[in-house]
């Protein structure tokens, strides 16, 4: 820690020190913290994740005081606003007085500027982790995603909290999410005064989120890989805020997997979604899939595929052992996840005619959209000749 982190902090006392408790929704917050109740601070939380935590937290009589914290106000109530570039390391003075920092900015929506992605992604937990350390914070809890562990076919199913980290990085979402890990690990050990726990939700659903995963239910057709073994196991966005409330709360040691209990197969997703499928051989699907990258059409990388082709589900055992059960089932979280997308109304083929938007489609829907329309073409011409 530098001597400019130094004059940082000190500039905390004058700067801010005086301002808790005085911003609106914070007259509860200035009251319980003169017992023994904690103050948790939420980074992004204007983000859809952490908005639901937020309003969780500023409801649980057991939370001295929420500090929200994102680059604009967001739209909870009974909480303490601070407005800040998360990446800016003057951030630290928004830690003043803070006891546990949930870091939910980590950002696995689809983008057509990656790299402005993983500068954030990276550059705002690196931040945060500094920025914590310095302030005192005792504990920080980051999200990141599941897709960590690696979507391979000789995966245990379920996938241990422990579980080895085998995704590759791929340059693409799942690089930052390795790198934010690998950042979370060295603060461990450059900070043992702070606890860094990360938490690992399955394929996340719910308003606003929108994923190279749940992408792949907007094309006309699922693509499923031959030689893969398809399986889904969702996490819904409600589900998480209540997983971190509660890493919040405890002191869970080690990493924290999130999710619905079980999973589905290929069959039982199809039924729920009314979608066909188009199946395809891996070389076929991996192969169309890098082309369609090296040209452009898409900006994600073909192991995005794996993704949808091999099982990644997750156990959730630190959350069990600790009393935590989620309110939605697989089932449930993926009847939630179609009715957003027809909220949105809009389907991979329409987004695929739109420039700005096909880059964004992802490997597995462009494939999806591409072959599954050669093949519907390819039926019509042979029952147009029969």
């Amino acid at each position: 820690m530098g001597s400019g982190w130094q004059r940082l902090i000190s500039s905390t006392v004058t700067a801010e020190g005086g301002n808790v408790g005085t911003e609106p929704g914070s007259v509860r917050a200035r009251r319980n913290r003169e017992g023994s109740a904690q103050v948790v601070a939420v980074v992004g939380a204007a983000s859809t994740p952490g908005r639901q935590l937020a309003r969780r937290l500023a409801a649980n009589d057991e939370i001295g005081q929420v500090v929200a914290i994102d680059r604009e106000r967001g739209d909870v109530d009974h909480v303490t606003w601070r407005v800040i570039d998360l990446t800016d390391p003057a951030i630290v003075t928004r830690f003043s007085g803070v006891d546990v920092v949930v870091h939910t900015a980590v950002d696995l929506n689809v983008t057509d500027d990656v790299d402005g992605r993983s500068l954030r992604n990276v550059r705002s937990t690196q931040t945060v982790l500094t920025a914590a350390a310095a302030a005192g914070v005792r504990r920080v809890v980051v999200v990141t995603s599941a897709m960590v562990y690696g979507a391979r076919p000789d995966n245990p199913v379920p996938l241990d909290d422990d579980a080895p980290l085998r995704a590759p990085a791929d340059g693409g979402l799942v690089s930052d999410l390795l790198e934010v890990e690998s950042l979370c690990e060295r603060a461990r050990h450059a900070h043992p005064g702070m606890k860094v726990t990360v938490v690992r939700p399955a394929t996340l659903v719910g308003a606003d989120v929108d994923t190279v995963l749940t992408r792949h239910f907007e094309a006309p057709r699922l693509l499923v890989v031959r030689e893969g073994n398809p399986a889904w196991q969702f996490c819904h966005v409600d589900d998480l805020a209540s997983a971190l409330e509660l890493v919040a709360g405890r002191e869970l040691d080690g990493p924290v997997t999130v999710g619905s209990p079980g999973h589905l197969d290929q069959d039982a997703v199809e039924a729920i979604t009314g979608k066909g499928r188009v199946e395809l051989s891996s070389s076929l699907a991996f192969g169309t899939a890098g082309r369609l990258k090296r040209l452009g059409v898409t900006s994600t990388p073909v192991s995005e595929l794996h993704f949808v082709a091999h099982p990644w589900m997750v156990a959730t055992t630190r959350l069990a052992e600790a009393g935590w059960r989620p309110e939605c089932t697989n089932e449930l979280a993926l009847h939630a996840l179609m009715e957003e997308l027809g909220h949105r109304n809009a389907s991979t083929l329409r987004r695929f005619g739109r420039r700005e938007t096909a880059a964004t489609i992802g490997a597995a829907g462009a494939t999806v959209a591409i072959l599954g329309t050669a093949v519907v073409v390819r039926k019509a011409r042979k029952r147009k000749r029969g």
